[in-house]
C-alpha cells in the first residue's frame, strides 16, 4: 500500500479531516514508507538537506569543548537523532584527542537503516572507540549527562493553526477527489497558545508543537541530572509571531529545493517547522529545568573557539577550505542566525562557555 493511499484511508477512517500533526506523522515517520523510514539517503549532498555537522567537523569538535565543560568521569552523553552518525563521529573524535571521553555515548534511534549508518560512520573513522557507542529505541533510565538534540524538534510533526474570525481555527487534512487539500476545523482551537499581543491578519497561518513540549517534560522526567543542548532553527516567541510571519513557518526539502507545500512528494520530501523557543523554555521551566543559555548559533561557536582551529591549521589550502566551512557556519545569511542554541539543566549550575560572547535569555 502506497504512503498516500495509507493517508487517504486514515481519513476515511476517522469520517473527518485529520490534524496536520497527524498528517505530517505519517508523511516522515510511517513504518517502510515514512520519509525517516525509508531506504532513500535524505541527509547530505545526495539527499535532500545539509546540517551543520555535513558542512563542517568542526562544528562537532566545538560542541566537543563545550561538552568538555560538563563532563566528569562518571557521565555520558545521550543525543537524539543522530542521523548519518556524522556530529557523534566528530564530537567522540574530538573528545578523544581532548582526553575528555564520556563514560558512554548512547544514540537513541528508532530508525534500523539510520542506527546501521551510524555504527558504520562511527566504526570507519573510530573502529577504536565504537564500543563506547550504545544505542537505544526509547529513553535511558536515571541518565546523568549531556542530551544533544541537533534539528530533532523541527522534525516534530506539529499542529496548523489559521486566525479566521478573530480566532484561532485548527488547519486539518482532507482527501477530496483524489487530492489531499486543506480543510478548515469547525470549532476555534481549544488548546492553550501563548499568542503576544498581535493584530492579525484574516488567514494568519503558524504551527503549534505540542510533541516537542511533551518531549521535555520526558526528558526531564528520565535525568537525574544534566545539561541539555537544542540546536535548531527557530526563534523567540516574538519573533515567531511577528504579523509579517503570515504564512507560518512550515517548510518541506525536496532535493535541496524548499517548498510550502506537504502534499506533494509524500514520503520523499522532508517536512519541517522552525521552532518556538520560548514555548520550549517555558515547558522547560514548568518541567523543573533551568534555562542556563540562549544564543544563535553563530555565537555559540564563536565563544566555543572555532576560529581556533583555522589558527591552528598550518596548510593554507586547508585553512581557506576551514574559513569557507566557517563562514557557513556563522554567517547571518547561512546558518549562523537561523540556527539557535537553547540550554536547559537539571541540577547544575555551570555557568556555559558557549554563552561567553552573547546570551539572549531576556528574549524569551
Amino acid at each position: 500500500m502506497s504512503l498516500e493511499d495509507i493517508i487517504s484511508q486514515t481519513i476515511h477512517q476517522n469520517s473527518k479531516p485529520i490534524g496536520f500533526d497527524v498528517f505530517m506523522n505519517l508523511a516522515l515517520y510511517s513504518p517502510k514508507n515514512g520519509y525517516y523510514r525509508s531506504n532513500a539517503s535524505v541527509i547530505g549532498h545526495q539527499g535532500d538537506f545539509i546540517t551543520a555537522p555535513e558542512i563542517s567537523d568542526l562544528f562537532g569538535y566545538s560542541l566537543a569543548r563545550q561538552c568538555k565543560q560538563i563532563l566528569n568521569k562518571n557521565s555520558c552523553i545521550l543525543e537524539f537523532g543522530a542521523g548519518n552518525g556524522v556530529l557523534a563521529t566528530q564530537i567522540l573524535f574530538e573528545l578523544a584527542r581532548l582526553n575528555a571521553l564520556p563514560k558512554k555515548y548512547y544514540i537513541l534511534e528508532l530508525s534500523a537503516k539510520l542506527k546501521k549508518q551510524q555504527y558504520e560512520t562511527i566504526s570507519k573513522v573510530l573502529p577504536e572507540l565504537v564500543d563506547n557507542v550504545e544505542w537505544l529505541s526509547e529513553l535511558p533510565k536515571n541518565f546523568s549527562g549531556i542530551v544533544i538534540a541537533n534539528e530533532v524538534l523541527d522534525a516534530m510533526p506539529a499542529k496548523r493553526l489559521m486566525f479566521s474570525d478573530g480566532s484561532f481555527y485548527e488547519l486539518g487534512v482532507d482527501y477530496i477527489e483524489g487530492q489531499f487539500q486543506w480543510c478548515l476545523f469547525d470549532e476555534p482551537y481549544s488548546g492553550l497558545i501563548k499568542i503576544p499581543t498581535v493584530n492579525f491578519i484574516e488567514g494568519y497561518k503558524t504551527e503549534i508543537n505540542l510533541l516537542a513540549l511533551s518531549w521535555i517534560e520526558s526528558l526531564y522526567g528520565t535525568m537525574t541530572d544534566g545539561i541539555v543542548l537544542l540546536i535548531d532553527y527557530g526563534m523567540d516567541r516574538t519573533e515567531y509571531f511577528h504579523p509579517q510571519r503570515s504564512e507560518g513557518t512550515l517548510r518541506c526539502y525536496y532535493k535541496h529545493k524548499a517548498s510550502d507545500d506537504p502534499f506533494e512528494n509524500i514520503g520523499k520530501q522532508d517536512i519541517t517547522t522552525s521552532v518556538n523557543f520560548s514555548d520550549v523554555a517555558d515547558r522547560a521551566c514548568e518541567a523543573g529545568f533551568e534555562v542556563l543559555g540562549y544564543s544563535n548559533q553563530a555565537m555559540f561557536l564563536l565563544s566555543l573557539g572555532i576560529e581556533d582551529y583555522l589558527s591552528q591549521e598550518k596548510d593554507e589550502e586547508n585553512r581557506i577550505q576551514l574559513a569557507q566551512q566557517i563562514k557557513q557556519l556563522i554567517l547571518p545569511s547561512a546558518m549562523g542566525e537561523s540556527f539557535k542554541v537553547l540550554a536547559l539543566s537539571k541540577k547544575h549550575t555551570v555557568k556555559l562557555d558557549g554563552f561567553r560572547e552573547q546570551d539572549l535569555r531576556g528574549k524569551l
